[in-house]
């Protein structure tokens, strides 16, 4: 009897731990494409140096 419900315990774990390595996998591809790889200080655009210089302030 104990190795019935060992094997039943044993079969709950593995799914379980298949689902949620599952989930984790799908939520990291979802929020790859949010993460922006340039913003390092997690200030957005304000920190970065523009690539070219303004042609007239005046």
């Amino acid at each position: 009897m104990f190795f019935v419900g060992l094997t039943i315990f044993v079969v709950y774990v593995y799914f379980l731990l298949r689902i949620i390595g599952k989930q984790h996998r799908i939520q990291r591809k979802e929020h790859a494409d949010a993460y922006d790889q340039i913003d390092l200080d997690g200030m957005g655009n304000q920190g970065r140096i523009p690539d070219k210089k303004p042609k007239n302030r005046a």
